[in-house]
């Protein structure tokens, strides 16, 4: 029998347009008031869903059609939804904005596939009737896209926000669920890629209880529940994953992860993915850690190494370790500042700053976006982890570029980029012995082939350091 879940679809009009502020701030005050809250993300983003998380105490997992595919994001938000818990999702870019002008892959278009209530975030910065008619054009567009309220934000007078208020009564007949003013003194601070993350925040608890007060002060929370409690019924039991079973008889296999300040970036499906198949999670600060613990594999996702570069320059003990283990074989995976991390250097500010060493190339950031959004790629050389002829989804946001490729025999590239930027030259991916790294994040989920092949590197690198230790 389908079963109710409480879901809510927070969108705007525009990136930019408040959106996550209030998302992060309605789950801080959810969280507060001890709700059940499931939090989600649309599209490929870690940092709004690192807050989310933070704000609600709860793992936010990622929602992306182009990443995913539909079937995987509908059994991914079945797994994790719950009929006890309100599901909040907060949506990206405009309600339309897709990879086209059919708004493919767009918030409006996952709202249809969960058959989830939207509430639109309006700017109201220097509008007032026309928020009615951005409303309306919103609502005619696809009238399968169901939305249900408005929260105005950036509201300048009492008067200001009455006039739109009426508006929206007599064209939209919408209710709206929240009036936000318009405040300089945000507790979230933004850089190049949104706000900063919760790991790098020096007073991350006291925005979230400053976040929360916004939303007690100004949202119609009990409205909103409301809404996200009249969502559709939802067969979630019908679409869950089927797990995946850890092969028996074999031994565990130890999976290294750097995680600090610097490299943050991580799907929670990713790991989980690893954890499903069998592997043991250690995590490692590059920032702190002496030496190279025993592991397997090692995997490092992407993050800001640019605004730890001195902490990680100066950790020479660790930087020497990681590339004495690279140079023994160990299989290792790394992905945007991972990546950057494995060369020689990364320029910051005019300084070049010493790196891993693993790779002969030298990083340097730039002012301006170098490669920004969805990418397609096919595997066309050898490679630890993939096999020849693979496509593969992922999407890359980075200000870095090589500055030198230090030319070394064996060091290349394996993926040809059919959609994106990646290195340059329509490639990506480069390759050293065990090692493959570059610009393209992927999703395990839509990517299943890359777990496995974590799994089966770690397996293959753990019997070889056996037979070294017999011998």
């Amino acid at each position: 029998m389908d079963k109710s879940y409480p879901r809510l679809i927070i969108a705007a009009l525009r990136g930019g347009a408040g959106k996550t502020v209030i998302s992060v701030a309605l789950a801080a005050a959810l969280n507060r008031r001890k709700i059940a809250l499931t939090p989600f993300k649309k599209g490929p983003d870690y940092i709004d869903s690192a807050w989310l998380a933070f704000a609600s105490q709860q793992t936010c997992y990622n929602l992306d059609t182009f990443l995913m595919g539909a079937k995987q994001v509908l059994r991914s938000f079945a797994a994790h939804a719950s009929a006890n818990a309100l599901s909040l999702i907060e949506g990206n870019r405009g309600l339309y904005d897709g990879v086209n002008a059919d708004g493919d892959y767009s918030t409006a278009e996952l709202a249809k596939l969960l058959r989830t209530p939207v509430i639109l975030v309006v700017d109201c910065d220097k509008i007032t009737r026309t928020t009615a008619a951005l409303i309306l054009g919103c609502c005619h567009l696809d009238p399968a896209v169901d939305i249900r309220g408005v929260i105005l934000n950036r509201v300048s007078s009492r008067r200001h926000a009455g006039v739109i208020r009426q508006s929206i009564k007599d064209y939209c007949r919408l209710p709206v669920l929240g009036t936000v003013p318009r405040m300089n003194d945000l507790p979230f601070t933004e850089r190049h890629l949104g706000l900063i993350p919760p790991q790098e925040h020096l007073s991350g608890k006291e925005a979230l209880n400053r976040a929360a007060g916004i939303a007690e002060e100004y949202l119609d929370i009990e409205g909103l529940m409301r809404v996200a409690a009249s969502a559709p019924p939802w067969p979630a039991e019908k679409v869950f994953p089927a797990a995946v079973r850890k092969k028996t008889g074999q031994e565990q296999v130890t999976i290294g992860v750097l995680k600090d300040s610097a490299f943050q970036f991580y799907y929670p499906d990713n790991l989980d993915a690893l954890i499903k198949r069998g592997a043991k999670i250690v995590e490692i600060n590059a920032l702190e850690a002496q030496a190279m613990p025993d592991i397997d594999a090692l995997y490092i996702g992407g993050g800001f190494p640019e605004t730890s570069v001195q902490r990680l320059a100066a950790n020479e003990l660790f930087r020497s370790s990681l590339r004495k283990e690279a140079k023994k074989g160990l299989p290792i995976y790394a992905e945007c500042g991972g990546f950057m991390y494995l060369g020689k250097s990364l320029t910051v500010g005019g300084k070049a700053y010493p790196m891993a060493g693993v790779l002969p190339v030298a990083f340097g950031m730039e002012k301006r976006p170098q490669g920004h959004g969805y990418m397609e790629l096919e595997v066309d050389r050898e490679n630890p982890f993939f096999p020849v002829g693979t496509r593969l989804k992922g999407h890359e946001f980075h200000y870095c570029r090589i500055l030198s490729p230090g030319k070394k025999e064996d060091v290349y590239t394996a993926f040809h980029v059919l959609r994106g930027t990646g290195i340059g030259n329509q490639r990506d991916g480069m390759v050293r012995k065990n090692i493959l790294a570059g610009f393209t994040h992927l999703h395990a989920l839509g990517t299943p082939k890359w777990a496995e092949a974590m799994i089966v590197a770690g397996r293959r690198y753990n019997a070889e350091k056996s037979k070294k230790r017999i011998k």
